[in-house]
C-alpha cells in the first residue's frame, strides 16, 4: 500500500455558458481549492479546473546489471505504461520542478536517496547510481503524465546472492533526538506526543539557524515517511509553512508500528536531510 496526503478522485470539471464556474483544485494536494486559477500555496503546483478520477499507471523498471553487486555501478531505466493501451507515456506534466523523482530506500532503512532520473528522447527516465549495501531496495517513483493525475508507484530490487540475505523487518527504536545536518539544525515535535494509527499526526518542525531558508523542489519542505516494513510510503509536503524556522505537516499514518521520516529542507543551496523514528499506536 502506498499512501499520500493527497486523495485524488474529483471528477472532471468543464467550464461552460450558464454554469456554476469550476473550482480549481491542486492536483497534488486535493484539498486545496480556489475560485479561480493561479498556484497551489502550500506545493506550488498549478491549479486545474478539476481533475480527472484517479487511474493508475503501469511503472516498469529494468535495472543493468540484473545481478547487481553493493558498490557496482548499476544502470535505472523506468517506462510509464498507458493504462488503457500498454504503450509508453512519453509526456510528462512537472511536479515540483522536475518530471521525475525517485526515492530509494534500503530494507533495513539506513539508507535514503532522493535523485531525479534524466528524461529521454523515447520518453524513458535513466538513473545511474552506486548502491553501498546488499539486500533488499523500494524504489519509489513520483511522476505525472500528461492528461493522468500524479502518481506514485513502488518497485523493489534486490542485489546478487539474494538467499544468503536476511529479509527480516528491522528492529526500529523510536528516535526523536535534534539532528545536525548539513547546515541545519532540526528538532521535532509531535502532536498527540504518541501518534495514532487512523487519525491525524501534526509534526513541527523547528529549524535552526533561521536565515537563508529556501524553497526546495517547488515546496518549503519535503517529507518521505516509510513503515518499518516498507509496505507504507508516504510522501507529502507542509500544511503551514511561510518560509521561517517553523514548519507543520500533517499526516495518517495507515497502520500501527514503527516509522522512519526523512525530512528535507534548503538552506542558502544546500539540502538538507534528517532521520527521525517514532512509533504509531493502535486506536
Amino acid at each position: 500500500m502506498i499512501a499520500r496526503r493527497r486523495i485524488l478522485g474529483l471528477l472532471a470539471v468543464a467550464p461552460a455558458l450558464g454554469q456554476i464556474p469550476p473550482e480549481w483544485v491542486c492536483p497534488m494536494d486535493p484539498d486545496v481549492r480556489s475560485t479561480k486559477p493561479g498556484a497551489c500555496p502550500r506545493c506550488g503546483m498549478k491549479l486545474v479546473p478539476g481533475i480527472p478520477p484517479i487511474v493508475e499507471y503501469p511503472l516498469k523498471l529494468t535495472i543493468e546489471p540484473r545481478a547487481w553487486k553493493p558498490g557496482e555501478r548499476i544502470r535505472m531505466c523506468f517506462e510509464v505504461l498507458h493504462p488503457a493501451t500498454g504503450e509508453r507515456v512519453t509526456h510528462f506534466d512537472i511536479v515540483h520542478e522536475r518530471l521525475f523523482h525517485l526515492f530509494l530506500v534500503s530494507g533495513d532503512l539506513d539508507y535514503f536517496a532522493h535523485e531525479h532520473p534524466v528524461p529521454q528522447p523515447d520518453g524513458t527516465f535513466v538513473f545511474e547510481t552506486t548502491l553501498p549495501k546488499p539486500g533488499y531496495y523500494r524504489v519509489l517513483g513520483d511522476f505525472y503524465p500528461s492528461g493522468g493525475t500524479p502518481q506514485m508507484a513502488v518497485k523493489s530490487i534486490i542485489s546478487a546472492r539474494a538467499a544468503q540475505l536476511d529479509f527480516s523487518t528491522p528492529r526500529l527504536s523510536t528516535d526523536l533526538a535534534p539532528k545536525q545536518t548539513a547546515n541545519l539544525s532540526v528538532r521535532l515535535r509531535t502532536e498527540p506526543v504518541e501518534p495514532i494509527a487512523g487519525l491525524k499526526t501534526m509534526l513541527f518542525f523547528e529549524l535552526s539557524p533561521a536565515d537563508g531558508l529556501e524553497p526546495y523542489l517547488g515546496a518549503w519542505a519535503h517529507i518521505l515517511a516509510a513503515s518499518a516494513d516498507l509496505i507504507d510510503l508516504i510522501h507529502t509536503h507542509p500544511f503551514i509553512a511561510e518560509g521561517g524556522p517553523r514548519i507543520q505537516f500533517n499526516i495518517v499514518f495507515p497502520r500501527p508500528g514503527m516509522y522512519r521520516l526523512w525530512p528535507q529542507f534548503q538552506r542558502l543551496g544546500q539540502v538538507n536531510t534528517a532521520q527521525f523514528t517514532l512509533a504509531v499506536k493502535a486506536l
